[in-house]
C-alpha cells in the first residue's frame, strides 16, 4: 500500500488506539491489509510488504497480525487448512466460504445478527461476538463448472 499523509495518520491512530508502539513495520502491515478484501494469509501479506521493506521477516509481519487481532484491531476469519487468514473488518459480518477456490466472501444480515444464542453457552461462557460462516461454491467457481460442458 502506498499511503498518503491522510492514510498513514488514520493508520497511526488506530495504532495510538490500540496502545501500540508505532513502527515502521506495524504501519506496513496494517496499511496492507487495510485495503485488502480477499482475507490475507500472513505469507501474502509478508510477500507484498517486502517488496518495500526487504528486511522485514515473515516472522515480524506474522507477529504482527497475532499482535493486531489480539487488540481487536483486525480479526481472524476463518480458514481451511494451514494458513490463517486475516479480516480488517472489525464491524459484525458473516462469512460464505469457497469450498473450491477458498475465497472468503463477507456479508452482512440482520436475522443471523440477532441469532439467540444457547442457554448452555451463555451460562458457562463469556461470548464476545457471533458470525455465521456459509460454505459453498461461489459464483465464479460455479460458472466455471457449468460451463465446462459447453464449448
Amino acid at each position: 500500500m502506498d499511503c498518503n499523509n491522510s492514510e498513514t495518520e488514520k493508520i497511526a491512530q488506530i495504532l495510538r488506539k490500540a496502545k501500540l508502539k508505532i513502527t515502521p513495520q506495524r504501519m506496513a502491515v496494517l496499511g496492507e491489509l487495510a485495503d485488502n478484501r480477499n482475507h490475507p494469509t500472513a505469507d501474502a501479506i509478508y510477500q507484498k510488504i517486502k517488496q518495500k521493506l526487504p528486511n522485514i521477516s515473515f516472522d515480524t509481519v506474522n507477529r504482527t497480525l497475532i499482535v493486531f487481532a489480539q487488540s481487536r484491531i483486525i480479526k481472524i476469519a476463518e480458514w481451511q487448512g494451514s494458513a490463517k487468514r486475516y479480516d480488517p473488518i472489525t464491524e459484525p459480518h458473516h462469512h460464505f466460504y469457497c469450498v473450491k477456490c477458498n475465497s472468503i466472501i463477507d456479508f452482512t444480515n440482520k436475522e443471523y445478527d440477532e441469532i439467540k444464542l444457547p442457554e448452555s453457552i451463555t451460562n458457562k461462557h463469556q461470548v464476545l461476538g457471533q458470525k455465521i460462516v456459509l460454505d459453498g461454491i461461489c459464483k465464479d467457481c460455479k460458472n466455471k463448472k457449468d460451463n465446462k460442458g459447453r464449448k
